[in-house]
């Protein structure tokens, strides 16, 4: 279809909750790249990911006539990926095990610093709790504002702020003297 990629978030939510599915299809291959990173970041492996990834593209096609256009389309589907991610790790019953799903770097000759730099964060996000997590990513790697992340995860905006320096404190930590520390 012609321009169909042209078409703003909204106009497309709207035609895929009328059952548009060329239209929701759309919809999800624009977000799906930020969508996975959101909950690839919370559930800290693949398989996890993209359990509550698919769950997120089945939840958003249920509700999407829920959309009330308060926010940005995206930022509601950060919140439905969010959710389905907290709840993927919860379901899963077991804290995250950084060693396990992501592999220790290895020094290289001519090893990127900043893929290494990124394995480590990666590693220390897994150890914090899911509401941390959860908070840190939205805010770091999908740049909401508070406003943004009280009204997604349903909570006081104080209380966002409060997970978020508990967050990046403990990042600090986990992270010791590593160069990434100094930007968490």
């Amino acid at each position: 279809m012609a321009g169909a990629d042209a078409r703003p978030d909204t106009e497309l939510a709207v035609l895929a909750a009328g059952g548009d599915q060329v239209a929701f299809a759309e919809l999800m291959t624009r977000h799906r790249p930020r969508l996975y990173a959101v909950c690839r970041r919370i559930t800290t492996n693949d398989q996890d990911a993209q359990e509550a990834l698919q769950e997120t593209m089945i939840i958003a096609w249920k509700r999407l006539g829920e959309f009330d256009g308060r926010s940005a389309v995206g930022t509601w589907l950060y919140r439905v990926a969010t959710n389905a991610a907290i709840d993927e790790v919860r379901r899963r019953k077991r804290a995250p095990e950084p060693a396990e799903t992501v592999p220790e770097p290895t020094p290289a000759r001519g090893a990127d610093g900043g893929v290494v730099a990124r394995m480590d964060v990666d590693r220390a996000l897994a150890q914090l709790p899911p509401q941390y997590r959860a908070v840190v990513v939205l805010r770091e790697l999908c740049d909401l504002s508070y406003a943004e992340i009280a009204e997604m995860r349903d909570i006081p905006i104080d209380t966002v702020k409060s997970q978020l320096s508990r967050g990046r404190r403990a990042l600090v930590e986990l992270l010791g003297d590593h160069p990434a520390a100094r930007t968490a």
